[in-house]
């Protein structure tokens, strides 16, 4: 049994990043979601790698869906060739909206926001409110340092190995997409026992 993408939401930067690796991978995954008839769920921008990914699966005919707030819009942000483009009133709608269309949820190198989102669904997943996975695309070792202190996170007992192994990691989109798709959600206690604390 696998888990079913139909939709991926994806996290990334409203930058291109200095490595011309962040861009390729964009590229890169944006083709494969498309080629493999999964569609795109983002943050509805045309700039930085929001706005690559986005263009590359467009070449390839996927489904392109974005979430953007209407601040944002105006300010000449949003991306005009979508399949959809939802305008809403906050961010918090914005996160909620992307999350209730998609099946699976990837963060690329981006910033705060990037990770702020990352681990918001991280946590919903942890908690059970939702079963979906949650996958990290490490680029040229981007993430290397935020998965060497979420390592030491679960050593000092703060995160349980159950949920550390929640977040799938993955250096190439490939890999990701398998990753996520062969995922099943965790079976048993979603807390610490005393014995754990």
């Amino acid at each position: 049994m696998t888990t079913t993408l139909s939709r991926i939401c994806v996290y990334c930067g409203s930058s291109t990043g200095a490595s011309p690796a962040y861009r390729a991978a964009a590229v890169r995954l944006g083709e494969l979601l498309a080629e493999r008839g999964i569609g795109l769920v983002y943050g509805g921008g045309h700039v930085g790698l929001m706005g690559v990914i986005a263009d590359a699966a467009l070449a390839r005919g996927g489904e392109v869906i974005g979430v953007i707030p209407g601040f944002l819009n105006t300010r000449e942000v949003g991306h005009t060739g979508l399949s959809e483009l939802h305008v809403v009133e906050t961010m918090h709608e914005r996160k909620a909206t992307m999350a209730a269309l998609s099946d699976a949820f990837v963060a690329m190198p981006g910033g705060i926001g990037t990770l702020e989102e990352m681990f918001e669904v991280w946590t919903w997943t942890q908690l059970g409110s939702q079963q979906k996975p949650v996958g990290l695309l490490d680029v040229a070792g981007y993430y290397r340092l935020l998965i060497a202190f979420l390592d030491h996170v679960e050593a000092e007992r703060f995160l349980r190995p159950a949920h550390r192994a929640m977040l799938q990691v993955a250096d190439e989109p490939e890999a990701l997409l398998e990753l996520l798709a062969g995922w099943r959600p965790t079976v048993g206690a979603k807390w610490m026992t005393p014995e754990e604390r």
